[in-house]
């Protein structure tokens, strides 16, 4: 099986990536930009093998996907491609709803030529899986409730609505055109190779630099975290197995505070930590906090029953493992980070011809 992953040099996507080569499940074809988020570093361990291939291409250019089908033949493909920061999504919304909503529907148009010419039983088995996320459903107000596949659309933020609008494209290419779609939804993710913007790792590095720990608002918006390895083998089990046409939650079963996590983290941090001083009280010390978000949802939780009951698929991970196995791996990665961090992740891999 040869899959094609948009998106696949992000945090989510080589994972995905990094599982996929590591069990021989199938060969690979990377599709990505390399935007900010985009980075290769997360792919060395397995970018010499055989059964890899990058492609540094806009999933909005439709000539350069359509080279891109037609020299590699991919038996499914699985959408991660996205912009997915919801902070930078209000700054500056135009970038979201063009990759969005204007690149996944370019991918669709030129998955559905691909797919119209294949042959009966290749067209027959093939999949086209859209990643998405839990933040369309808008958030939870009764303590009691979990999002659902049949949960109502209420979208907050530019990222939400623009990652509502690919759902909905990619259902309407199902309804209208008979494309072979799956939809996975999941919660937070986290995990080694994320970008440290994102909650946890920006809390692991500020804290281990000594800086300050921002907390919008009162630190009591609630997630649902998932551990990006767990995530990783349910969206290859949704490929290979789920039904065509069908939506999918993919949660980890951690409702945490934002307060919580970052507790958690200080302690972590002041056990793991072995060449400084510092307890999990000290970090907690540079814990400030600062003005809420706009349109800050304050709660998600999903419901995963349907892929337990349909697919058979847990987490293996708690939130507690889960989120030591993840400080560890910041703290015996000092070179990722530092790449990160200077830039020169970007400046010294983007122009090179993989």
């Amino acid at each position: 099986m040869k899959i094609l992953i948009t998106g696949g040099a992000g945090f989510i996507g080589s994972a995905v990536i990094r599982y996929l080569i590591s069990n021989s499940f199938a060969s690979v074809v990377n599709v990505d930009k390399l935007t900010y988020a985009g980075n290769l570093d997360s792919l060395v361990e397995i970018e010499k093998s055989a059964d890899y291939f990058f492609e540094k291409v806009d999933i909005c250019d439709e000539v350069e996907l359509s080279r891109v089908f037609d020299e590699h033949r991919p038996d499914a493909v699985m959408h991660l491609a996205a912009e997915s920061h919801v902070d930078r999504s209000i700054d500056g919304p135009a970038a979201f709803i063009q990759t969005n909503v204007v690149g996944t529907y370019t991918l669709l148009e030129t998955v559905r030529k691909y797919w119209s010419a294949l042959p009966d039983e290749t067209k027959k088995s093939f999949r086209f899986h859209h990643v998405s996320t839990d933040e369309v459903y808008g958030d939870l107000k009764n303590g009691d409730e979990l999002f659902k596949e049949t949960t109502p659309y209420a979208p907050s933020s530019p990222y939400s609505a623009s990652k509502a609008g690919s759902d909905h494209l990619v259902r309407t290419w199902y309804r209208t055109y008979g494309l072979p779609i799956v939809i996975t939804n999941c919660s937070n993710n986290y995990g080694p190779y994320q970008f440290p913007e994102k909650l946890i790792p920006l809390m692991i590095l500020n804290a281990i630099e000594g800086e300050s720990l921002p907390v919008y608002g009162d630190g009591q918006q609630i997630r649902d975290w998932l551990y990006v390895e767990d995530h990783a083998r349910a969206l290859y089990l949704v490929l290979s197995k789920g039904k065509i046409g069908e939506t999918y939650n993919i949660g980890g079963h951690n409702e945490k505070s934002n307060l919580e996590v970052i507790y958690l983290i200080c302690d972590l941090l002041g056990e793991l930590c072995s060449e400084s001083s510092h307890t999990g009280d000290d970090y907690k010390k540079l814990i400030n906090y600062v003005q809420d978000r706009p349109g800050h949802d304050r709660r998600y939780a999903i419901d995963a029953s349907k892929m337990e009951r349909d697919l058979g698929w847990f987490p293996e991970e708690t939130f507690e493992s889960g989120l030591k196995k993840t400080v560890q791996w910041y703290l015996s990665n000092p070179e990722w980070c530092r790449r990160v961090l200077d830039g020169s992740y970007q400046r010294e891999r983007l122009g090179t011809d993989l």
